[in-house]
């Protein structure tokens, strides 16, 4: 990620599809013009860079001019043109194409196409490297588009975020969540990671989604990603990851304002990781560390027998079943910490001590993140 003035931005387009997209702009339009000599207009700030490369990929004559757009500022909104600065060329009977960076609500074309049109152009079209088709809301024709994009913020290649960013030869997207904490937390059988969630939960007011409630939540009230696990669940098959994601994709959603999130239960596998990181990538956030709690297997089953005689589960009072749960917990655990270390957010935790000192190193880790 980038960070300019107060706002981050990640990595969206790149350098390389900027420039297939040009050379497929610029193949297209000189395909169209034939033998003509076009003039190739562009409007100055953020086409700047846009104007230049397609040039240069542009394979007969061509002319090129830059114009400006000036608005009211303070008086009107700034998407209410008031001139234009820098047309001193006569352009009567000539194909005019005009190079945008962007094109997003239509408002500066409107502009662009009045006064073309007095202007007596034999043909006006319209070229853009990027286009916002959710946002635009013109009757206008566009007659090449280089990259269809979502409507989100976008800087670099010509664009900036108050002045900054537009020397960046890729184009990054402004991250809408900029300040979210989501952990992945493990622990093995006994290792205190239920009480330890509790706490950094109230301490960093983050929500703890626990796979294991939220299936329970969803067969009990029978939704229909509950029903649809319940039907593999019967039939004694795995429920497939993408229902799993579904789920914590809807908890997610109900706590959109959320600081962050503490994931208990997944992932468990590779596929279950990455499946994650695209969930949060998707919320214009991310897993900022996994979280393991490392006790030694006889404390772990000294712990759990101690508990079994109170806590009444069966697995919970058998030595042997105890150490197989903590072998299988390892032999899941030890894919993922591959996973998190090849992205350096992997975190192990002396899991021994009082609840109190625990919790500290847990936070002295997440307030350093």
């Amino acid at each position: 990620m980038i960070k300019l003035h107060d706002k981050y931005f990640k990595p969206f387009i790149s350098a390389q599809q900027i420039d297939q997209a040009l050379g497929q702009m610029a193949s297209e339009i000189a395909r169209d013009v034939g033998d003509e000599i076009p003039v190739f207009v562009g409007i100055l700030n953020g086409s700047f860079m846009v104007v230049s490369d397609f040039v240069k990929k542009y394979p007969k004559q061509c002319e090129v001019t830059f114009i400006k757009l000036a608005s009211y500022e303070g008086v009107k909104s700034t998407e209410d043109i008031e001139r234009l600065i820098g047309l001193t060329q006569d352009l009567t009977g000539r194909t005019v194409i005009i190079l945008e960076d962007i094109i997003d609500s239509g408002n500066t074309l409107a502009e662009v196409h009045r006064i073309f049109k007095n202007e007596k152009v034999k043909t006006l079209k319209i070229a853009t490297l990027f286009y916002k088709p959710e946002a635009y809301k013109k009757d206008f024709k566009l007659h090449y588009i280089g990259i269809e994009i979502p409507n989100k913020f976008i800087v670099g290649f010509g664009l900036d975020y108050d002045g900054l960013g537009r020397h960046l030869p890729e184009v990054y997207q402004i991250k809408e969540t900029q300040h979210m904490t989501n952990l992945v937390l493990f622990g093995p059988p006994g290792a205190g990671k239920g009480t330890q969630a509790e706490f950094l939960k109230e301490k960093y007011n983050l929500v703890h989604i626990s796979t294991g409630d939220v299936f329970r939540y969803n067969i009990k009230n029978e939704t229909a990603l509950g029903m649809l696990a319940k039907s593999y669940m019967d039939k004694g098959a795995l429920v497939p990851d993408q229902v799993t994601i579904d789920m914590l994709n809807a908890e997610v959603e109900k706590n959109a304002d959320a600081n962050g999130f503490i994931f208990d239960g997944f992932p468990r596998t590779n596929a279950q990781a990455k499946a994650l990181d695209e969930l949060m990538d998707s919320k214009d956030s991310q897993i900022n560390a996994m979280i393991a709690l490392e006790v030694d297997d006889e404390i772990l089953v000294e712990r759990l027998l101690k508990r079994g005689k109170t806590s009444g589960r069966p697995d919970d009072a058998d030595a042997s079943i105890i150490r197989n749960r903590i072998t299988e917990y390892y032999n899941k655990t030890a894919i993922l910490k591959d996973y998190y270390t090849a992205q350096d957010k992997y975190y192990g935790v002396d899991g021994v001590g009082s609840i109190e000192d625990i919790t500290g190193r847990l936070s002295a880790i997440i307030d350093a993140l």
